[in-house]
């Protein structure tokens, strides 16, 4: 199988990151549990919204995030079966480049530099399974659509899901 696996969201935690600086910032304690059905900027007070924007077009903004429990191991297993290939719309933040390959080297180093595509639109993905936490890539996905659980996406009822990396070992491995 051809595999496409996202990067925010999906085995890189942005929204916990975003969650922090916030709160480190202004002083919050905005938990994950007030965020469930949207966006984080959503959560906040409308004079902070473009604070959060902000955010991702920060320097090690995308560097520093924590990997998501187990997607290592589970990503290395399906590596050695299938033809596994990380997609991530880095495009929409261009100082995120090299970031996020840095991130990999150091994350995912099974994952070589030629399985990764770091792009715009993911609509050009033509392959079997498709990992993401986001409807506008999974909609026009012509394979199997995989949901992966975020704060922003638990009201999302249109598409197979996985709450976790133990979750999608039971479906593709």
């Amino acid at each position: 199988m051809v595999i496409f696996v996202d990067m925010d969201e999906v085995i890189a935690d942005a929204y916990t990151a975003h969650l922090e600086i916030y709160n480190q910032e202004f002083n919050a304690q905005v938990k994950i549990q007030d965020c469930l059905g949207k966006e984080f900027w959503q959560t906040v007070p409308e004079i902070h919204q473009e604070s959060i924007k902000g955010h991702t077009r920060r320097d090690g903004f995308f560097g520093g995030l924590k990997v998501m429990p187990d997607s290592q191991e589970v990503l290395e297993d399906l590596s050695k079966k299938h033809e596994v290939y990380i997609a991530s719309a880095a495009m929409e933040f261009p100082q995120s480049l090299r970031e996020k390959s840095d991130w990999l080297d150091a994350h995912f180093p099974f994952i070589p530099w030629q399985n990764r595509i770091l792009c715009g639109n993911k609509h050009i993905l033509k392959g079997d399974v498709l990992i993401d936490d986001r409807s506008k890539n999974l909609r026009p996905f012509d394979g199997r659509s995989i949901m992966f659980t975020s704060p922003h996406n638990t009201n999302v009822t249109e598409f197979e899901r996985a709450d976790t990396w133990k979750d999608i070992a039971k479906k593709l491995l």
